[in-house]
């Protein structure tokens, strides 16, 4: 049957979000922006309003990665109208399964259709099977970032990001990072002060910044709490302001450069000189979080010697600046902007 008839089509309204999903989807990846979105539509004139569907192979019940049932709108039969956004939302089996051919074909298709297309953490592997990746700049769930990269040569995976924005194509992180994302596309259709209320309604604390890192130098500690990496790495952190080259570091666990950069290497995934790096960033990170110490301040705090070397490490690193990183922690007034929230909440 075609459901595709022109004359059976209504009228898009402003915002219409596909939402891709599947079996074993992660119920996170799809409430997450669901909600954003529905929550702006209190602060938005009607003309301007999200509709949100969510699209599966068919209109049969799909039970998530947590088992909860989730029940399409659409299937991609019926999903042949335009979209100003379709995501695909993440699983924990989808870098693992066969690729569905019926949601890669739509894709490709709804692609040219959209004026932004993306994923939510894992659903980049779906994108990837249907060559949207290629060329562009993507990130994905920290843990996966590496398979992602390794089956898509042609994409270039950038792990440290919440979400990545590279034309047309939006990725995010796993899981809460698809609140980030979607914050950051009200934020750009509709402004700060709409993206900031939306936030403050759902008690989002901060609105991450896309290059705001995923993980702190934690994340990268070896296995065996007491061995003398694991005490360089606290060291190191808890003596952020000093300078840490690689025979400093050496000299303190009674090994050669060259034996201290093989074994953190092997234990860590990374060079002595990233971790520190790592936990310089993340030190300033949180001082800007909960301090209005000067930049200068919180630049010599955590080893960098000046503001403008902290500043150059942010914008590599995080894609930001310390200030914007800074000013992304402090919320403006809402203005009076759409028709309003009718029951006052949120304000």
């Amino acid at each position: 049957m075609d459901f595709c008839h022109e004359e059976e089509m209504p009228a898009m309204p402003a915002e219409k979000v596909a939402v891709v999903i599947h079996e074993g989807v992660q119920a996170l990846d799809v409430a997450g922006p669901v909600d954003v979105f529905a929550e702006a539509n209190a602060f938005l004139a009607p003309a301007d309003r999200y509709e949100t569907l969510l699209v599966a192979r068919d209109r049969s019940p799909v039970r998530a990665s947590n088992r909860m049932q989730l029940v399409p709108d659409l299937s991609f039969q019926e999903a042949c109208s335009e979209f100003s956004l379709v995501l695909v939302a993440g699983g924990p089996e989808l870098p693992y399964a066969a690729p569905d051919q019926e949601m890669i074909s739509w894709l490709r298709t709804a692609a040219t259709r959209s004026s932004v297309y993306g994923s939510i953490c894992t659903g980049a592997f779906v994108l990837g099977q249907a060559g949207l990746l290629d060329g562009r700049r993507v990130t994905t769930h920290w843990e996966i970032a590496s398979q992602l990269a390794a089956h898509f040569p042609a994409a270039r995976v950038e792990p440290d990001r919440i979400h990545v924005r590279d034309g047309p194509l939006i990725t995010s992180a796993g899981v809460t990072a698809g609140i980030d994302l979607a914050l950051a596309l009200v934020r750009e259709r509709h402004g700060p002060a709409i993206s900031v209320a939306v936030a403050k309604r759902l008690v989002v604390v901060a609105q991450r910044q896309g290059g705001q890192s995923q993980f702190s130098p934690y994340l990268s500690a070896p296995a065996d709490p007491a061995s003398p990496i694991a005490f360089l790495q606290g060291y190191v952190m808890e003596n952020i302001t000093l300078r840490h080259t690689l025979q400093s570091m050496a000299s303190l666990v009674g090994m050669s450069a060259r034996s201290l950069a093989r074994h953190f290497a092997r234990e860590t995934g990374i060079t002595p000189h990233e971790f520190v790096e790592r936990a310089r960033v993340d030190a300033a990170r949180k001082l800007l979080e909960a301090t209005h110490l000067p930049l200068k301040s919180v630049a010599f705090d955590c080893g960098y010697g000046s503001a403008d070397r902290m500043r150059a490490i942010f914008l590599d690193r995080l894609g930001v600046t310390p200030a914007q990183y800074r000013a992304s922690f402090l919320y403006p007034e809402r203005s009076a902007a759409g028709g309003g929230r009718r029951d006052g909440v949120g304000s």
